[in-house]
């Protein structure tokens, strides 16, 4: 039982850590989920030409067109849908929107998982910092260290 056990413990550890993991490939195609979601329309490059010209633009970037007046942004991904994804200042604005709100909310998270591990020992990460030091004073509840945390 105790073979077993030693054996299932790294298995399941690395399936574990594997299930957190995201390929390249996983986050060009969410970005182009949410391309869409915002507004951005998909062109397929299905012919010889298209595909010609969507070689010529940078990978997954977004490019800023002004034509008659009006302002289109451009994403190109040749290498996972071989297409361009086209999307006025208003699609563009909303795809900004969420990419500031994933940002915040991946912050928060960042935030509360501090907070959630206080009795992590930092002295390994921070020489000097192993606890509380007497060279900082009294001990008061309200301050729990030389920064703050």
């Amino acid at each position: 039982m105790m073979i077993a056990r030693r054996t299932l413990f790294p298995v399941l550890a690395t399936v574990i850590a594997l299930t957190g993991c995201e390929t390249p490939s996983d986050r060009i195609i969410h970005k182009e989920d949410h391309l869409q979601a915002a507004g951005f329309a998909f062109r397929p490059a299905d012919t010889p030409t298209l595909q010609n010209m969507l070689n010529t633009l940078p990978d997954h970037r977004f490019l800023r067109r002004v034509k008659d007046g009006k302002t289109f942004y451009v994403y190109s991904d040749p290498t996972i849908c071989g297409c361009l994804y086209v999307g006025d200042g208003a699609a563009y604005d909303r795809y900004q929107a969420y990419v500031q709100q994933q940002a915040q909310a991946d912050e928060r998270r960042a935030t509360a998982f501090d907070y959630q591990n206080t009795a992590w020992d930092w002295g390994p990460w921070m020489p000097g910092f192993n606890g509380w030091n007497s060279a900082w004073g009294n001990w008061d509840p309200g301050f729990s260290g030389p920064f703050g945390w």
